[in-house]
């Protein structure tokens, strides 16, 4: 089922709402003409049903590899590109794995692409004095969450896996307009996939720090994250001596190459970078480059298939993570662990949903997590994910600060 749509002339595209990979230059000129959602109930290959509907609407992603240039912000009416969004159990689907538990938000799509065109943006809206944010409910307790890790540090043993991501979710009630909050998270330092989608009652707010993949100047590239520490110079030091964080990472990132070497059209792989320490609000985050240069066409669709999941928030091997993740989470990744970025004209930047909430009519999401090795200390675990979702609850309650 193909589920597309117009947006009334009056849809409000405040600029703190630009749409997360955005190009720079247009921000504060998007206004949305039309859109697609995809259930998981709906049937169908979503990757080749995105890929149609951005044809038909004039974006020519059957070959991402082909040069084109985005509108300039002046000429308005002109089409710019989209945002698009991937949940993780669409992913999931797409890799022919387990979808996992039932998602929190269910009245959230699991893939969503809006049309931008370009146009005079409304003002933003006022802040509403009125917000206010309740108690944060946990899907499951501290001593559930560890149970997990050793549930899965077993399978390492087994050999059933070699590295698996676990995630937990937490919501909260909330009364008000949630819509400066929102912009809050989207704001935070190090956030390269900052921006908000909006759908009809709900809304999704990203402070991503980590690029999914990136087609750019005759490249695809991703930068998987991998190892977190406290943003001092203790933390840096402990990182970079880290030798279960480097085994995690290099599984990771051969993980990525591999998944870029089976697209179509793309020549040799390589590591342009490797475990390198850069800071997401009060964390040091390792991070690597992985790259190919693209030497044939390279539709979205086989782009999507072959990078969702990201593996940094699956594990090794994807397809056996990702039995382990629907195996021990009791709660759905929702719109987290998953792709939200832009597709334009010759230009494909989505980012990896991490460090992204999710509003409803009635209740705030996030999820954190991390990966588990057979060096995993299982409390350790539980506190790193509390250490990531900690800026995020900040910033929705107003407390955070700019080096938070």
């Amino acid at each position: 089922m193909v589920r597309e749509s117009e947006f009334p002339d009056h849809f409000p595209t405040p600029p703190v709402w630009s749409p997360p990979g955005a190009p720079a230059r247009c921000r504060g000129c998007h206004r949305p003409s039309h859109s697609f959602a995809w259930f998981l109930g709906d049937g169908g290959d979503p990757a080749e049903l995105l890929t149609g509907f951005l044809v038909d609407n004039g974006l020519p992603v059957r070959d991402v590899h082909a040069p084109a240039r985005s509108a300039h912000p002046d000429a308005t009416g002109t089409p710019c590109g989209a945002a698009v969004y991937v949940s993780a159990a669409a992913g999931a689907a797409m890799a022919g794995g387990p979808t996992g538990a039932p998602t929190p938000v269910p009245g959230i799509p699991d893939v969503v692409a809006v049309l931008y065109t370009h146009g005079a943006a409304d003002p933003p809206p006022p802040a509403d004095p009125g917000f206010a944010l309740g108690a944060w409910a946990q899907s499951w307790s501290r001593a559930d969450h560890a149970a997990a890790v050793t549930g899965v540090r077993e399978a390492i043993a087994r050999g059933d896996v070699y590295q698996v991501n676990v995630v937990g979710h937490a919501s909260a009630p909330y009364t008000g307009d949630p819509a400066a909050a929102l912009a809050r998270v989207a704001a935070l330092p190090g956030a390269r996939y900052g921006g908000v989608l909006a759908g009809d009652g709900w809304a999704i707010a990203c402070a991503s720090p980590e690029t999914l993949v990136q087609v750019r100047d005759g490249r695809v590239t991703t930068r998987p994250i991998k190892g977190t520490r406290p943003a001092t110079p203790a933390g840096r030091r402990e990182l970079l001596a880290s030798a279960k964080e480097r085994a995690e990472h290099v599984m990771i990132v051969d993980l990525e190459r591999n998944d870029l070497a089976r697209l179509p059209g793309v020549g040799p792989v390589r590591v342009d970078e490797l475990f390198a320490v850069r800071r997401w609000c009060g964390l040091w985050q390792a991070e690597s480059v992985v790259s190919a240069p693209l030497t044939g066409e390279l539709g979205l669709a086989q782009l999507l298939r072959a990078v969702c999941p990201g593996g940094s928030v699956t594990g090794a091997p994807k397809l056996a993570a990702l039995a382990q993740i629907a195996r021990w989470e009791p709660v759905g990744r929702g719109v987290s662990m998953g792709a939200l970025g832009w597709v334009g004209p010759g230009h494909v930047d989505l980012g990896l949903s991490i460090r992204t909430v999710a509003v409803d009519g009635a209740r705030v999401h996030a999820w954190a997590g991390g990966g588990i090795t057979w060096g995993s200390d299982p409390v350790a675990e539980v506190d790193e994910a509390a250490a990531k979702a900690a800026p995020i609850r900040a910033a929705l309650a107003g407390t955070s600060r700019s080096d938070a």
